[in-house]
């Protein structure tokens, strides 16, 4: 329903949430959109019926009545294995507790009936269980997901306890989520930050990186990439004669700003019968001389018009066609007055920066810091503003340059940053479509280019025009069936005529082959508040997702997360909650062709998507408040801000640097066991696999050596640990252990015939 709605050219908020029955989103609609909207199927709600999480624990199945009483009356301890708590977490902020619980049940997608879950908590350690409220249910693309809960507690429970209306029951404890974070580098004495004072347009973005290149030659350079925009340029364009059937739509050859705003065209009427169709063209001014029939009445058809345009204009006019979808069988009628082509590029917003924007192709600097860049260091690739509306990332990103070269002399972990990392940053991949959003269209979301045919190619359609370069690329796409990217020209999610058609994912490409040693990357994106991997994409049938991380990488992806999230945390206690983070496609939406997929799957990358900005806690109000693309730069600094949104996330990009830091210099081998371990056990015994760091485990049951090609230990299911092995009668497991940095563990070579691989019998006694 999402991609149906974005196909048909309605232009959602990025702040969309999942809830129980669908996802919510905000979009402007007049009221006849409404009625097309609702005839679709969309529900329009009232502004109380949005969904919120309930604080009120509604007393679980009690309070359900009828409906979950006879499913209780089985014995629980039957179907313990049923029920799985995902994760417990309490995280606070502003003063105010939360608990988020995810659990799942092996009868989840059982729809006949509805398998429910009732969670209670504890109020600390060694206290009862109660507080018992009903889960909601989590379904996406027809597939049953997990139950979960987000709400207000004032006290940290130790232990929960989840029910399943089928009699499945289960115990876990509670973590923590953003609570143990160091302070940030900010608050180390004499640290400089704050140096972004409002938003940037993509000249100024360009001109800083430049001049800091300039200013600091020993730890920055400029990388250009290769393949130039397709330019803040259009053609010049009118539609004549209204919508009708009569209407003709004229498109100059040459951009507007190269003379196709010089362009005038003229419908005339001449006296006479009999007259035939002509065009005639004197300096930049075409008129079309109308046909007459026998009684003198005017017979050209905006079919005619069109095709006469396209081959009497003297190469003024390459474009010519009737409105959208009509066939143009109307008899035009001549003009009051010759009609002057416009791009509409001068047509400025309100609000809009003072001064011309630069027409033509863009070339866009990468700014690369680090004071050895000759490939011996791990690169981290920023990437900031692939959606032109998105203004906070191209701050964040710039704020964070600002912070390396100013601290790096006078702040020891800045100086240990830069020279131990190659940092890459993008402060703007989509410059056309960033000076449209400032001083056009505030809205923009993709670039500039036109690949749209006749039917949506008139200039009342200009604002929907370009390409989503965040679904322009080669893995998941929808090219190849992916939910989340459109063939529609004018959806906000256009994937573009191919793979890889836009300068700007071209430019990506080129930027990790030439330069190898990216091993991290970060595609920082607006409003959203979410951090998030892969998978980012899914095949809408059966729910089949690009391929998961192994266990050992979803594993360093959320240790980052925290530290990245712990960092955002430390500034003004914005938390990320953890239902935003991890694989895109299971706590946003899919997102077909997007450039972390294609990143990770392709070149071995650690890609992450940031939505920066998104819901803050509201003391004031009890609630959480929503963001924009565009904050007040100055606005509440304990809520929605673009300045407190650029400082926050700042350091996170930050704390993302001493990752891949320390990822560089991480030699230690990681360790693992099989636990309980070997031995002697009556009857069947369950065992699992642990490690000493995020590590990807490779194992045998059969006797063999293990290799990179033997199994891998995976999750029990998505965002869960790994998995459980029921050993019902004697086996052998040989195993080793890969760590997110390569090292291997006791240094065994899986490619050679060594034999100090870990092993370990488990022996069944009957």
């Amino acid at each position: 329903m999402l991609d149906k709605v974005v196909a048909a050219g309605y232009d959602l908020e990025h702040g969309l949430t999942r809830v129980p029955d669908g996802i919510e989103g905000e979009v402007h609609a007049d009221a006849e959109q409404v009625a097309e909207l609702t005839a679709m199927g969309v529900k329009i709600l009232g502004e109380n019926e949005r969904f919120t999480w309930s604080d009120v624990a509604d007393g679980g199945f009690r309070a359900l009545g009828a409906r979950a009483a006879q499913p209780l009356a089985q014995p629980a301890q039957a179907n313990d294995s049923t029920v799985r708590v995902v994760r417990a977490d309490w995280f606070t902020t502003k003063g105010q507790g939360f608990l988020y619980v995810e659990a799942r049940t092996t009868e989840g997608q059982q729809a006949d009936p509805v398998v429910l879950m009732q969670l209670e908590n504890d109020s600390g350690a060694g206290t009862s269980f109660g507080f018992a409220r009903t889960m909601s249910r989590f379904v996406d693309s027809g597939q049953y997901m997990f139950h979960r809960n987000l709400f207000k507690l004032d006290a940290r429970p130790d232990q929960i306890k989840v029910t399943s209306s089928t009699g499945g029951v289960t115990t876990g404890k509670v973590s923590n989520w953003l609570e143990d974070a160091p302070p940030p580098l900010t608050d180390t004495p004499g640290y400089k930050s704050d140096f972004i004072d409002g938003y940037k347009h993509p000249q100024q973005l360009f001109q800083r990186a430049e001049e800091i290149a300039r200013q600091y030659p020993d730890i920055a350079e400029i990388v250009y990439l290769p393949n130039k925009t397709n330019g803040y340029q259009r053609k010049a364009q009118a539609t004549i004669g209204g919508t009708g059937q009569a209407a003709v739509v004229v498109s100059s050859a040459a951009w507007g700003h190269e003379g196709g705003n010089d362009v005038t065209a003229e419908f005339v009427e001449r006296p006479g019968a009999n007259l035939p169709l002509a065009v005639e063209v004197s300096g930049k001014a075409v008129r079309v001389l109308l046909a007459k029939d026998a009684n003198g009445a005017l017979a050209s058809t905006a079919a005619q018009v069109a095709a006469a345009l396209e081959t009497q204009s003297q190469g003024l006019i390459d474009r010519a066609h009737p409105y959208r979808t009509n066939a143009g069988t109307g008899i035009v009628v001549p003009t009051s007055a010759p009609v002057a082509l416009s791009d509409f590029l001068d047509q400025k917003r309100v609000g809009a920066p003072e001064g011309e924007v630069p027409r033509g192709p863009a070339t866009i600097p990468v700014l690369r810091i680090g004071k050895h860049r000759d490939g011996r260091n791990p690169g981290v690739l920023i990437q900031a503003q692939d959606h032109a509306r998105e203004w906070v990332p191209a701050t964040t990103t710039l704020e964070t340059a600002e912070r390396l070269v100013h601290n790096y002399r006078t702040d020891k972990e800045t100086k240990k940053i830069v020279q131990e990392t190659d940092i890459f940053l993008i402060l703007s991949n989509n410059p056309d479509g960033a000076n449209y959003s400032f001083y056009n269209y505030a809205s923009q979301r993709k670039n500039l280019t036109n690949h749209c045919e006749d039917a949506n190619a008139d200039p009342d359609r200009r604002n929907s025009w370009g390409v989503d370069l965040n679904r322009n690329y080669r893995v998941g796409s929808a090219h190849d069936g992916y939910a989340g990217g459109s063939d529609v020209c004018t959806s906000g999610t256009y994937q573009g005529p191919g793979k890889l058609s836009e300068p700007e994912s071209k430019n990506i490409v080129w930027l990790v082959e030439k330069y190898s040693n990216i091993k991290f990357m970060m595609s920082v994106h607006s409003n959203g508040g979410q951090l998030f991997w892969q998978p980012g994409a899914y095949i809408a049938d059966g729910r089949v997702t690009t391929p998961r991380p192994p266990l050992g990488d979803e594993a360093f992806y959320w240790q980052s997360a925290g530290r990245i999230l712990s960092q955002v945390k430390a500034y003004r206690e914005t938390v990320v909650t953890p239902q935003n983070v991890g694989g895109s496609s299971d706590v946003l939406y899919s997102s077909a062709g997007n450039v972390r997929e294609d990143l990770y799957h392709t070149y071995g990358i650690y890609a992450f998507g940031w939505e920066v900005g998104g819901s803050i806690y509201n003391p004031a109000t009890g609630n959480w408040q929503g963001g924009s693309f565009q904050p007040a730069w100055e606005g509440d600094p304990a809520l929605v801000s673009g300045h407190s949104e650029t400082m926050e996330y700042a350091n996170g990009i930050m704390e993302m640097f001493r990752i891949a830091a320390e990822w560089g210099n991480d030699k230690k081998k990681p360790t693992s066991e099989l636990v309980p371990g070997g031995g002697r056990y009556t009857g069947s015994v369950d065992v699992r696999f642990e490690t000493s760091e995020p590590a990807t485990i490779y194992y045998t049951t059969d006797g063999s050596r293990p290799t990179l090609e033997s199994p891998r230990y995976q999750a029990t299911e998505f965002r869960e640990p790994g998995q459980v092995f029921r050993v019902t009668e004697t086996t052998t497991f040989r195993w080793f252990s890969v760590d997110a940095a390569g090292n291997v563990e006791k240094g065994y070579d899986p490619e050679k015939n060594g034999k100090n691989y870990r092993s370990a019998t488990v022996t069944v006694v009957k």
